[in-house]
């Protein structure tokens, strides 16, 4: 199992909806993921609406997609660039850090993740 931005067992982010970019609950990346999908975060409206404003929609359905639409509250796994992104404009969601893989320590500083943690 990778590890999280404390070095330990990454987590499960969530199955309900399904996230990670192998939709299997996890925040895992690999050589495929060029979005690079290791942050959970707790989502709010302000980043939905702010990644819908940059071309990412993740409010609406998509069941061709087994994409679900997301709510504020959902957990989902972000690309690490969008949550930087995100945290510039002062709407960054809340993470989850122990489901927040190392590799997005390579994009964002550790504190600016405790910051924001959902726990």
């Amino acid at each position: 199992m990778p590890s999280n931005v404390f070095g330990k067992a990454l987590q499960c982010c969530c199955t309900s909806p399904v996230t990670g970019f192998y939709r299997d609950g996890y925040c895992r990346t690999g050589p495929d993921d060029v979005g690079l999908h290791t942050v959970c975060a707790l989502v709010i409206a302000e980043f939905l609406h702010f990644s819908k404003s940059r071309g990412n929609d993740l409010i609406t359905l998509h069941p061709e997609y087994g994409f679900p639409g997301l709510k504020p509250g959902d957990k989902w796994c972000l690309c690490v660039r969008r949550w930087a992104e995100a945290f510039e404009a002062s709407v960054a969601p809340k993470v989850c850090l122990e489901a927040t893989h190392i590799s997005a320590l390579e994009f964002i500083d550790l504190e600016d993740l405790k910051q924001h943690a959902a726990e």
